[in-house]
Order: C-alpha cells, then structure tokens, then sequence
C-alpha cells in the first residue's frame, strides 16, 4: 500500500480529539483555531473537545513558528504551535493533519517523479522538512500525488536567497503549490480512508438537481402546482447556476411557473427526512426571481415530534423583491432540534409575470451562517480596468455586527502598488448608529472574511479565508491612539455614494488575499460575480481558555468581568458560574492568595515546610527513580529512531 500517512495504527487518535487553547495563543489563532474544527466537522468525521482529563490530548500554544509532531505520539501532552503569522485557518488545518498522521506531500515516496527537490537553496538547518520518507515509515492511501493538497509546501518555502526549492516537473503547477485555502479533494480522500470515515460531521445535504430523482425531494398534494426541473426559461435564468451553460446535455434546476395561474397560487418542494445532531443549521441556495416583485418564497421547516408525528410547518423566511437577471445567494438559519423537512414554496403575487421563481445549488450544513453577503458584480470588468493601489479599490456596503459596532470592508481589486496582482482586502471600523452606547476601543471582535468558492458541493469547495481581530490596546502606527477606538476619533472622513457623509477608521488586513492566479483557479468568479461573506463575533470569551481540571475532571471557563472589582493586590476579578472570583497576582518567589487576594505568600516563607517534604519523600523517590531509568533506557533505545524528525514546520 502506498501513503504519506505515517504507518502504525499507534499513531492514530480517536474520532474525538481532546484539545487545549494555551493563553499564550494570539486572540485572532484562537478564534481561527476553533474555525478551523469546523472545516473538520464539516468535511470529515474528525471532531474536537475540550480537554476534560484525557490521557492524550494536544496542548495548542504560541511557539517559534507553525509546527507540530505526526501522528499521536502518545505521550500525553502534545504541543502543536501557531505561532506569530500563522493565524491563517488553511496553516492550522494544515498543521491539526500532521497531527493526525499525515507528512508532507512533497515527502512521498514517489515525489521525485513530480517534484525536485534543490537542497543547495534551503535555509540551514530546515532540510529535515523536505525529507522523503520510503514506504517503511509512510504510506498515501492509494491516491495521486497532489500539487494541490494543503500539506504541499510552495516553490519558495524555506529558500535562502531567490530561487525556488522546490521545482514541480510539470512547469503548470509551479504556482500552484503551496496553497493554503482549504483542504483539496485529495487530502479529503486520504484522511477519510485513514480514518475510516464515511459521512462528515455537520454536514446534512446538498442538490444541485442535475439527477431525475432531485436529491429525494417531494412535490407537496397541498398546493395546486408544481416546481419543474428546467435546464432554461424564456424569461430566465437562460442557464443553471451549476454548470453556467457550460455542459452539454446537463445543468438544471426548479422553476416554479409564475406566468399562469391566479394570485396566491402556490408550488411546494419538501427535501426528504433530515435528523439533526446540532440546534443550527444554515440552509444556502441561489435563487433568480424572472417574474414580478409580487411573487415570493417562503421557507418553512415542517417539525416532526412525538406530539405532532405527522409534523408542523414553522415559517422561517420569506423572500422577496424586484426580478432580476442573475442569480442570487441566499443563507437561512433554521435552528431546528427534532426531525425535519426543508419547504420551498413559491408564491404567486398579484402583478404580471413573464417567467417565475428558480432555485439551485441548495447546501444544508450544521454550521453558522454568515451575517452578511457582500455580492460584487461585473466582477471580471474590475479586473481588466481597475489600477493598483488606492485608485483601484472597492468598498462594500455598511454593515452592523451583531454587538452593534458599523463596520466595512475594502477589496484592492488589483492589489496594492507594493503588491500588484493580488486580491487585497481590508477591515475597517465605521461610525454608526450605536457608538455611544458601545465600549471603545473595540474589544476583541473577530471580523471575518470569506471570498466564496461556488462549487455546487459545500465539502468540495476550496474558500479563501482570513479573520482580523480588534485588540483594544493596539496603538495607530506613529501615535498614542488606540487601532480600534471610535471612528470619529480615529478615523478619517468618508462618504458613500448617495453623498451621505462618515468617519472610517483605519483598515487593517492583507495585501495579498489571494493571488489573480489562484483566484481563476476554482469557482470564486461565476456568472461573473464574487460572493464575500462576512461576520464580526465576539471572541472575548476566549481570554483565558487554560482549563482547570479538578478530579472530577470538570473545566472551569471564566465568563465575563466583574461589574465591580472586590479583589486587592490588583488581583482581577472574573465571573465563573454567575460568581465572581479572583485571579490573584504572582511573581518571582511571592504570590497573593485568599478569596480576595489578601494574604501574601512567598518562596522563604515556604522553605521549612519544603524542605521537611523534600527529606521525607526523598528515600522513596530515588527508590523509583533507579527502577524507572533502568526501565526507561530500554523502551528510549527502542523508540527513539521512530520519533526522530516527526516535529515538522509550515
């Protein structure tokens, strides 16, 4: 068999992965760290907890860069680094599948067939990374080498001056490997096989209706028409949102036929039987309105309980507005407990249609969904005449968080003068209704930025993803004020384009999102549109995540401040199960302790009694340490050429 995996069912970890989120971790990586799982529960059967006592567990921290050991190494606490600059949610996938028993790509057996390796131009002391590892030590689960895979390095990674390390023998690729978007089709296959999983977590549907049988869906008795399975319409859409026209003999999708028939004339469709494991789920489709702006579409879920087996309908969403002749995306969280249908009725309006309501690409996940949809049309336009730098770029729309703070983002279409050729993109606090009402500086809250990859299949699509976190003691480069304070103190004028006036705080993010060539390298540009979803949370909560394990093993998470600070000696005070507490200072050979941190202890004080311990516990402790090296020399000897080199670095 052959695989990149490291061989040994030894080095696996169980479905469920305890986990720890040091302190030491930037508030942006934990927050990231926690997206990251979601991909996994998303895409795989891997899932993640919360350390509670378990006997092997991996400790996430701040180290020297994005590293991590391959495999369980089953040593208990297993470190795994995300480091300055690593706070990039593809780098700590990557990472987390290292863990979980995966080399690099460019370390298979076979990858002198695909790649060449130039050793003269790696950093020293950073070849062990590019190590091949024969089919003793590794195997690839029967899967072709991946220029695309996440766990593949870049041409340039861990270069010494100019020239590239890594030369793909197909010269198409080089600028292919190397990314760090999201897991690719390959990786999906190699960690479902080595895992055996067969269904992914959060996951519950998806139809992109380009089968006969609609993905089980159902033609409600209790309307009086029905939704047809169409590949076009006179009055549009002339394509499907799958395959754009582009497929021969496919592309469909369901049309409900506005243009006939009297006013509330309804058609419903009922997916099959879905059974939640979560309380939310986010319903996402594409949705072209060809007849009037009277016709509508509800989604409903019909409920099914042990009080009503024969189920109840509950109006989640209408939606409605003017036609227009291009599809639209569209998120609806459902939140439902029992067993369910999703219901997409049309509704007939009152006015006159020439053509009706159209939806495709549906995905039912049980995840969040984005707080907004920034959708940019003519998108292709903008990138055959947009100028780099400030010249070139776009910004959204106003959008509110769900604290309440107004905030906006900007896309160098272009890229930056210093960084042409990219997508750049830019997060900026703006002044909004609620500034006096909320706390400034803005205190840790995480705005999130996904350009959308729309492949039809929510697990096969590759999105681009980076989060920006509001610290409320970053300073303004060259000044005293804080990053993140109140638009209006901080920031500069601006207006939108009816002419409305604004203060826009400074931006912070990246100039080089996405390259152009990544960019046409998937589904992010279609019908030519880019979909960038967006949300801003509150990640406060994760200040302390350091658990406190009693012998129950139950974890104690701080909540929030205290209104009113009781603690002395500048202990800080935090509400845990409703009841304030005090974390009390400490420092070099002295500490506070006491409910309210008002005694003081110290290293001298303390001696005597540990001295007296040490005496007594000595005899027994050399007894147990002469039997345990004797031990321990012997099982080192055994495995420690198996442990040799598994830290690898990003």
């Amino acid at each position: 068999q052959e695989r990149n995996s490291i061989i040994g069912d030894n080095y696996r970890w169980p479905h469920v992965i305890p986990y720890v989120l040091d302190d030491s971790l930037e508030m942006n990586a934990k927050g990231l760290i926690l997206k990251a799982f979601e991909r996994y529960r998303l895409k795989t059967c891997i899932d993640f907890k919360p350390w509670e006592g378990e006997q092997n567990y991996i400790s996430v921290f701040k180290g020297s860069g994005c590293w991590s050991s391959v495999g369980n190494l089953q040593g208990g606490l297993q470190q795994l680094s995300i480091g300055a600059n690593c706070d990039r949610i593809g780098t700590i996938q990557h990472e987390f599948l290292h863990a979980l028993g995966f080399w690099h790509e460019q370390s298979r057996s076979d990858r002198d067939d695909y790649v060449s390796i130039v050793w003269d131009r790696i950093q020293t002391g950073k070849d062990h990374n590019f190590v091949k590892h024969n089919d003793t030590t590794s195997d690839f689960l029967n899967v072709p080498y991946d220029y695309t895979s996440v766990m593949h390095y870049s041409q340039n990674a861990f270069k010494n001056g100019t020239e590239p390390t890594i030369i793909t023998n197909i010269p198409d690729f080089t600028d292919v490997i190397g990314q760090r978007m999201d897991f690719s089709d390959y990786d999906l296959q190699k960690l479902n096989r080595l895992y055996n999983c067969t269904s992914s977590l959060s996951f519950m549907d998806t139809c992109s209706f380009e089968l006969e049988n609609v993905c089980g869906m159902i033609q409600s008795s209790d309307d009086n028409s029905d939704w047809l399975r169409l590949s076009q319409v006179p009055a549009g859409p002339n394509t499907d949102h799958t395959n754009m026209g582009e497929c021969k003999d496919s592309g469909y999708f369901m049309h409900f036929n506005t243009s006939a028939g009297s006013e509330g004339s309804t058609a419903i469709l009922e997916s099959r039987i879905l059974y939640p494991k979560r309380d939310f789920q986010c319903l996402q489709f594409y949705f072209y309105n060809s007849g009037h702006e009277s016709d509508h579409l509800n989604v409903w879920v019909r409920e099914y309980t042990a009080v009503h087996p024969n189920g109840t309908l509950r109006l989640i969403e209408e939606i409605k507005g003017s036609p227009a002749t291009y599809w639209q995306l569209h998120h609806v969280s459902l939140n439902v407990t029992s067993k369910f249908r999703v219901v997409f009725q049309g509704v007939k309006g009152s006015g006159l249609s020439n053509g009706g309501l159209s939806i495709d690409d549906i995905n039912l996940s049980e995840t969040r969904c984005p707080d907004h949809v920034w959708h940019v049309r003519n998108f292709t336009h903008l990138l055959n005449t947009s100028p780099a730098g400030a010249a070139g770029k776009i910004y959204s729309p106003p959008f509110y968080s769900s604290k309440g703070y107004a905030f906006q983002v900007s896309l160098y279409v272009n890229g930056t003068t210093a960084s042409p050729f990219n997508l750049g993109i830019y997060l900026y606090l703006i002044s909004g209704a609620n500034d006096d009402k909320l706390q400034w500086p803005c205190a840790w809250q995480q705005g999130t930025m996904i350009l959308l990859d729309q492949h039809p299949d929510i697990r096969q699509r590759m999105s681009n993803q980076r989060s920006i976190t509001t610290d409320p003691l970053k300073l303004a480069d060259s000044s005293s004020s804080f990053f993140w304070d109140r638009p209006d103190k901080v920031g500069s004028i601006a207006s939108f384009p009816n002419g409305t006036t604004f203060m826009r705080g400074p931006g912070s993010g990246m100039s080089a999102f996405l390259t152009h060539q990544r960019l046409r390298s998937r589904n992010f540009i279609k019908e030519d549109s880019i979909y960038i979803l967006l949300t801003m949370e509150d990640i406060s909560h994760l200040l302390s995540t350091q658990p406190s394990v009693s012998p129950t093993f139950e974890v104690e998470v701080p909540d929030t401040f205290c209104p009113d600070n009781p603690c002395e000696n500048s202990g800080v005070c935090v509400v845990v199960d409703g009841a304030p507490v005090c974390r009390c200072p400490a420092g070099d050979g002295w500490w506070y302790m006491g409910e309210k941190c008002e005694r003081q202890g110290s290293t001298r004080e303390n001696t005597v009694i540990a001295v007296s311990s040490t005496i007594s516990v000595f005899v027994v402790m050399l007894i147990v340490t002469i039997t345990t090296a004797v031990c321990l020399k012997k099982k080192y000897s055994q495995g420690k050429e198996k442990r040799e080199s598994l830290a690898l670095e990003e």
